[in-house]
């Protein structure tokens, strides 16, 4: 498919004619819709939109066509972007020593299922650096203690900075980021961790889950907020436990669920599926 293609994200107050008149606008420039998804929020009475269209025959460049979008959105009132996918986002993940969700993302990547660049790969400990040279990929080692977590924070900025990236991939990386870091990247961190296990929260939650005999397991990806665990939701989903299962088969089977549950939202992410306002998501499939 020709990358030669505008992405349009948009959210405002709902009012009538919006689809009609994005619509028109795309048409009015010779350009053709190649998708589009729409909701209205009745509680909240909020618009959201995703249209994709070809540029190929569009009579505006990408800079005169955002100059142009400009006082449409304005009357709108929103809050908007415009994505060509001429040109490959930037991501870099990081990880800590667990490398099941790392493997996932770079096998997708090696079979060109996303359209991004993974430049580097940071890390708070060399286990995973064999993985990264397998791949060809950059790996950078930034040991973490409580003394130098202020310090190993600004250069690891300071390099994303250097390398023009986008997005950050927490692929299990066993570390709280700081606010600064956060700010720096706003909806732009995806984080993956356990889920639907509240009452075990700390260090070995698969080992207080199956002491306490649950019957489901999940898991989360998010983006990630000042509030820990707390950021708008991308993508979840479960599996069944039964009281066959050993503690090592939760272990994995909540492996299998990080490493898919973080491969659909970067997926998601990668092709602006995903507007968020507040501290929800609509995520346009």
């Amino acid at each position: 498919m020709s990358q030669n293609i505008a992405i349009l994200l948009l959210s405002c107050p709902d009012q009538r004619g919006l689809v009609s008149r994005i619509s028109h606008f795309i048409f009015e420039r010779n350009g053709n819709i190649l998708d589009l998804s729409e909701h209205a929020d009745p509680t909240e009475k909020v618009f959201s939109i995703r249209v994709a269209w070809d540029m190929e025959s569009f009579t505006l460049g990408q800079k005169e066509l955002k100059e142009a979008f400009t006082p449409l959105a304005n009357e709108f009132k929103a809050s908007w972007s415009i994505t060509f996918l001429d040109k490959k986002p930037r991501y870099a993940i990081f990880v800590s020593k667990y490398e099941h969700c790392l493997l996932e993302l770079l096998w997708r990547h090696s079979l060109n299922e996303y359209n991004i660049e993974i430049p580097l790969i940071i890390s708070n400990h060399l286990d995973c650096e064999p993985l990264a040279k397998q791949h060809g990929i950059p790996f950078h080692h930034f040991p973490i203690t409580k003394e130098t977590k202020e310090k190993q924070e600004e250069r690891e900025i300071a390099l994303l900075k250097e390398q023009n990236i986008d997005t950050v991939v927490l692929a299990r990386y066993m570390q709280i980021l700081s606010s600064r870091f956060v700010s720096a990247f706003p909806n732009q961190i995806i984080n993956i961790h356990h889920s639907f296990l509240p009452a075990f929260a700390g260090g070995n939650p698969y080992k207080q889950a199956y002491e306490r005999g649950v019957k489901i397991i999940g898991a989360t990806s998010h983006y990630v907020t000042d509030v820990l665990d707390d950021g708008p939701i991308i993508e979840q989903d479960i599996i069944r436990i039964s009281h066959r299962d050993s503690l090592a088969d939760l272990i994995r089977k909540g492996r299998d669920l990080e490493r898919i549950v973080l491969a659909r939202a970067v997926a998601l992410h990668a092709e602006y599926r995903i507007l968020a306002y507040g501290n929800k998501t609509i995520i346009f499939e």
